[in-house]
C-alpha cells in the first residue's frame, strides 16, 4: 500500500494518542512499556481519559504527569463539565498550570448511566461553558481541544442542533478539535465541509481505533453512536473466533480509512490505543506514517 503520508514530516501533521488512567495495579504495571512504544513514534502529545461522571480525575492527573516525566512528550488531561463545580475546576487547572501542562481536552463528559441528557449534574451543563471559563480564566495559557461527531453526538436532538453545539463551543474559544472514531471517511468530509461553510477555521482531527476485538467494537460503538459499516460488522462476526484472520481484517479497514483522511487532508490522527501499542504501531508502520529521524 503506497501512502501520500510517505511524502510528510512527522512536523507537518498532528499526530496524538489517547490512553486512560489504569484500573488496576496489573494495568498500572503494563502502561509504562505501551507508553514506551508508543513514544518511539513521536507524537504531538499524548491525551489521558479519566472515568464516566469525572470519578477518576487523580488517576488522569497522575497519569499525565507520569508520561511527561517517562517520555519528555506533551500530555493532555481531558477535563469534563460533568459531576464538578467551578471551584474543583479551577482547582485542577491550577494544577494542571503549575505542572506545565498547555493543552487541555475539554468535554461535558459521559453522564452517569441514570441520568438524562437534560440533567447533567454539576455547575457546567455544556463543554462551551467550560471552554469559556478556562478561558475568561486563563486567557489563552492552554491550547483546548474539543469533541467533534461526524455521525452526531448519540444524545443530539438532531444533526443541525449537533452542529450547533459544536459551533458554539467554537465561538467560546477552542483551538482544535478531536473526533470521535469512526469508519466512515464520508462522513468526517461531510462534516469538514460544514465547519468551512460556516467560517469555523480550526484543524479537526479525525479519531480513529484499531479493531482487535468484535465484541468490545459492538459493545463501544453502541454507546458512542459510532457507525460500523454493514459489511465490515458482518466479517468481523464472521471472523471474532479467529483472532489472526480479525487483526489482519481490522487493520486493513482502519489502514484504508487512515490513508484516505491523510490523503484527501486531514491535519493529522488521533488514535485511540485502550491502552495497548501493538495495534497502533502496525497501523502506523501499515500507513508509512513518517518515523522520527534516529
Amino acid at each position: 500500500m503506497t501512502s501520500h503520508a510517505s511524502r510528510l514530516t512527522a512536523h507537518d501533521l498532528s499526530f496524538s494518542f489517547e490512553l486512560f488512567p489504569p484500573r488496576t495495579p496489573e494495568g498500572a504495571a503494563k502502561l509504562p512499556a505501551v507508553v514506551e512504544k508508543l513514544a518511539t513514534l513521536s507524537p504531538s502529545f499524548f491525551s489521558v481519559t479519566y472515568g464516566a461522571g469525572g470519578s477518576d480525575q487523580d488517576g488522569t492527573y497522575e497519569t499525565v504527569v507520569s508520561v511527561i516525566k517517562q517520555t519528555g512528550i506533551a500530555a493532555a488531561p481531558h477535563l469534563t463539565c460533568v459531576g464538578s463545580t467551578r471551584e474543583k475546576i479551577a482547582a485542577l487547572l491550577a494544577r494542571y498550570r503549575a505542572a506545565g501542562i498547555r493543552r487541555i481536552v475539554a468535554l461535558r463528559g459521559d453522564l452517569p448511566a441514570t441520568a438524562l441528557s437534560s440533567e447533567a449534574p454539576g455547575e457546567f451543563r455544556y463543554a462551551s461553558e467550560l471552554v469559556s471559563f478556562i478561558r475568561e480564566s486563563h486567557g489563552d495559557f492552554f491550547s483546548l481541544e474539543v469533541a467533534a461527531y461526524p455521525e452526531m453526538h448519540p444524545q443530539a436532538a438532531s444533526p443541525e442542533a449537533d452542529f450547533e453545539a459544536f459551533r458554539h463551543k467554537v465561538e467560546c474559544g477552542a483551538s482544535g478539535a478531536v473526533t470521535q472514531y469512526f469508519y466512515n471517511a464520508d462522513a468526517y468530509f461531510d462534516f469538514c465541509e460544514r465547519c468551512a461553510r460556516a467560517n469555523l477555521a480550526l484543524p479537526i482531527v479525525p479519531g480513529i481505533m484499531p479493531i482487535t476485538n468484535y465484541a468490545q467494537l459492538m459493545r463501544f460503538s453502541a454507546g458512542c453512536g459510532a457507525e460500523i459499516p454493514r459489511w465490515v460488522r458482518l466479517r468481523l462476526e464472521q471472523l471474532q473466533n479467529d483472532k489472526p484472520a480479525l487483526l489482519d481484517f481490522g487493520l486493513d479497514v482502519v489502514a484504508r480509512l487512515g490513508e484516505t483522511l491523510l490523503k484527501q487532508g486531514a491535519p493529522g490522527l488521533h488514535f485511540y490505543t485502550l491502552n495497548q501499542a501493538e495495534a497502533t504501531l502496525r497501523l502506523w508502520q501499515r500507513l508509512n506514517l513518517p518515523l522520527p529521524i534516529a
